[in-house]
C-alpha cells in the first residue's frame, strides 16, 4: 500500500561526528574516482563517460546501504521538471527515470521501483510543494531532486532559491530519506553564462553545507561539449535544450554507477567505523 500511495501522490500532485565524516570522505573519494573511470557493473556506453567525477559533491546515503544489505525493495522518487518528466525523449519509457530503474536493478541485483514525478516548466517552489506533500504520507528510500534550470530562465532570485533548496533538503532529511540532487543542464546558447553558473554553484555550495551528494549534469554536459559539438548534439533532442533518448540513457547509466559507488563507499566506511569502535 505504501508504494501505491507514493506513486499516487507523486503523479497526482504532478548528525555525524567529524571523525566519521573523515572516514566516509576517504572511501567516497575512492568510489567517486571509480565512477569517473567508468568502473561499474554496467556496460557503459563509451560516449557517456566523463573524465571528471559526475558526483560533484559527496554526501551521506544511509537508508540505501541498509536496505540493500537486507535485500529489500528499493523505492526511488525522481522529482523535478521537464528533464525528469522526459521532455525530448521519443517515448516515456526513454526518460531517465524509466531507464534508471532497470540499470539500478541490474547493478544492485535488487528489486527497484523508480517513480517519475517530473512536471515540465516547474520552478523550485512548485516542485518543493509536491515533494513535501509526498513526504507527509509516504517515504521513498531515495529522492532524486532535479532542480534549478527554470529558476534561472524565469528570473528567479538567488537568495530565495537557496532558501527553498535548504527547506527541501531539511524536509527530506527530517523524514530520514536519502537525497541526491541533480543540478542544471548545460546547453548551447546559454544567454547569461555568468548568472547561470552562479545558480549551478548555489546548488553545489548548499549541498556541501548540508552533506547532500550532487550529480552534476552541468559538469557532465559541458565536458561533452568540450569534447566536441557533435558529442553534445548527439545527446540533445531537436530543441538543443532538452536531452534526447541517448542523453537520457547516459544520465541513467551514470546515475546508477554513481549511486552504486556512493553506497559501496558508505558501506565500507560504516564497516571501518564499527571495527574501530570494537577495537577500543
Amino acid at each position: 500500500m505504501e508504494q501505491e500511495e507514493l506513486g499516487r501522490i507523486a503523479a497526482g500532485a504532478k548528525g555525524t561526528s567529524g571523525a566519521f565524516r573523515g572516514v566516509v570522505g576517504a572511501f567516497a573519494a575512492i568510489g567517486f574516482a571509480l565512477v569517473a573511470m567508468g568502473g561499474s557493473a554496467l556496460a557503459m556506453d563509451e560516449a557517456c563517460s566523463a573524465k571528471r567525477p559526475v558526483l560533484s559533491v559527496s554526501g551521506k546515503l544511509e537508508s540505501l546501504p541498509r536496505r540493500l544489505k537486507r535485500q529489500e525493495l528499493i523505492r526511488v522518487l525522481a522529482i523535478g521538471s521537464s528533464s525528469t518528466e522526459g521532455i525530448g525523449a521519443s517515448a516515456p519509457a526513454l526518460s531517465y527515470p524509466a531507464q534508471l530503474q532497470p540499470d539500478l536493478a541490474a547493478i544492485w541485483g535488487a528489486q527497484v521501483v523508480v517513480e517519475n514525478a517530473g512536471r515540465g516548466g516547474e520552478t523550485i517552489a512548485e516542485t518543493l510543494s509536491r515533494l513535501e506533500a509526498v513526504l507527509k504520507v509516504s517515504k521513498p528510500d531515495l529522492v532524486i531532486w532535479q532542480v534549478g534550470t527554470n529558476d534561472i530562465l524565469k528570473g528567479g532570485d538567488e537568495g530565495r532559491f537557496v532558501a527553498l533548496l535548504e527547506q527541501g533538503i531539511d524536509s527530506v532529511q527530517a523524514a530520514h530519506v536519502d537525497l541526491l540532487l541533480l543540478d542544471q543542464q548545460y546547453y548551447p546558447g546559454i544567454p547569461d553564462l555568468g548568472r547561470y553558473e552562479r545558480f549551478v554553484g548555489l546548488v553545489s555550495a548548499t549541498a556541501a553545507r548540508e552533506q547532500v551528494p550532487v550529480f552534476s549534469r552541468y559538469r557532465l554536459m559541458k565536458e561533452w561539449a568540450e569534447r566536441s559539438a557533435d558529442t553534445l548534439n548527439a545527446m540533445l533532442s531537436g530543441d538543443r535544450f532538452h536531452l534526447g533518448d541517448r542523453g537520457y540513457d547516459c544520465i541513467a547509466q551514470l546515475l546508477a554507477s554513481a549511486l552504486h559507488a556512493a553506497v559501496t563507499s558508505q558501506d565500507m566506511a560504516l564497516g571501518a567505523v564499527s571495527r574501530t569502535a570494537a577495537s577500543r
